[in-house]
């Protein structure tokens, strides 16, 4: 008998996405109550982690799900066609722990005890990064032993059941001017307050409250990077490689939604030329913004971070939010009158899909970058 035939099997490979078609009518139950409410989607949220979701993306060596970078993704748009509160609030959580993920197997980064700890203590990640981008927002002042941070953070996504708020600060550093600084800060610290304040038109599940930093200190040791306020950094590239197609999965499960529930709808009605060309155009939309959504997945496997690469991740992002948009419009027509009624399910997903358009980079600076990029252009100018 060989050494191979006696070695211990190895932990079994988790199904993540039949795990998430598992939790996925539960989530679509209480997305509609959640959205007239204007409340977190609390109970979808204690449900994920019942699940094990929250650390689907950390290795198996470091304790957690083992789930691969497309996987997640697919995940994050079956839940997307459930509920898109708890998909995009989801994204924002996987892809704090991706690019944590990417930055140790590339990198060498010491990123893994983050990732430990999301698995040993099922920790949930809060992001600030689209509200702050590349200047970040709110003051770092030099004291012994580290910073005090006042800041207020928007569109903070779930961040009444979050653990660390992953977020930056500005130092006017007397050598190096300006720089931002990153950090995690647990909701636990003295001086961490949310102001709930989501009260908008789509996406209303998310409860991307604000989150208020009021003299917060902050380590030294727990600042985990530096960079100049306002200019294109590595760490940017790396976001937006591995960030945005975790992001815009969401959507792409919320037009799917909408399709489908259009489609239902249409088998039932006279069948006419009108409705055949709506609906194929409708079918072209869906798939213009799946086949975007793809290349920057693969994307996201398979290129290095770098101003290339974020234009044409940021290409994707474009193109998928318009095709996404695109596909829920039509699927109010196709669905006709029905459509504007609320329990029909159409109406909030073409609410919730305009969301798409407000992630960085909006469509306008996306054109500005790609345009400068491609005349051989300073990206920063």
């Amino acid at each position: 008998m060989s050494a191979s035939t006696l070695a211990a099997p190895g932990p079994a490979q988790i199904d993540w996405l039949t795990r998430a078609d598992a939790v996925c009518g539960q989530l679509a139950d209480n997305a509609a109550r959640h959205d007239v409410d204007d409340s977190f989607v609390a109970e979808n949220y204690a449900r994920l982690k019942a699940g094990g979701f929250f650390s689907a993306h950390v290795p198996a060596e470091l304790g957690g799900g083992g789930a691969g970078y497309a996987e997640l993704a697919a995940v994050i748009r079956r839940l997307g066609a459930a509920c898109g509160s708890t998909a995009l609030t989801y994204s924002m959580h996987s892809h704090l722990v991706a690019v944590a993920l990417w930055r140790w197997k590339h990198q060498n980064a010491p990123t893994d005890g983050l990732l430990r700890r999301v698995a040993a203590e099922d920790l949930v990640l809060i992001s600030s990064g689209g509200s702050d981008w590349l200047k970040s927002a709110g003051t770092a002042v030099k004291v012994d032993g580290g910073f005090r941070v006042t800041a207020r953070k928007i569109f903070s996504s779930g961040c009444l059941a979050g653990d660390l708020l992953m977020t930056s600060a500005v130092y006017d550093d007397p050598e190096a001017g300006p720089t931002v600084l990153h950090f995690g800060v647990p909701f636990a610290a003295e001086g961490v307050a949310i102001h709930e304040t989501w009260r908008v038109m789509g996406m209303r599940g998310t409860g991307s409250h604000d989150v208020e930093l009021n003299a917060v200190f902050i380590p030294d040791a727990a600042v985990s990077g530096r960079r100049p306020q306002g200019k294109w950094h590595p760490l940017f590239h790396i976001i937006s490689l591995i960030a945005f197609p975790l992001i815009y999965a969401a959507y792409v499960g919320v037009a799917e939604s909408a399709r489908d529930k259009a489609l239902e709808v249409a088998r039932r009605r006279p069948a006419d030329e009108g409705l055949f060309q709506l609906v194929g155009e409708m079918q072209n939309a869906f798939a213009a913004a799946v086949a975007s959504h793809d290349r920057m997945i693969r994307l996201a496997e398979t290129a290095m971070p770098g101003a290339e690469t974020t234009s044409e991740v940021m290409i994707g992002r474009t193109l998928v939010g318009e095709a996404a948009i695109r596909t829920t419009e039509l699927a109010l027509e196709v669905a006709g009158g029905g459509a504007f009624h609320r329990s029909m399910g159409i109406e909030r997903a073409f609410r919730d899909v305009q969301g798409a358009r407000f992630h960085p980079l909006q469509q306008k600076a996306q054109l500005r970058y790609t345009g400068r990029l491609a005349l051989g252009l300073d990206i920063d100018g």
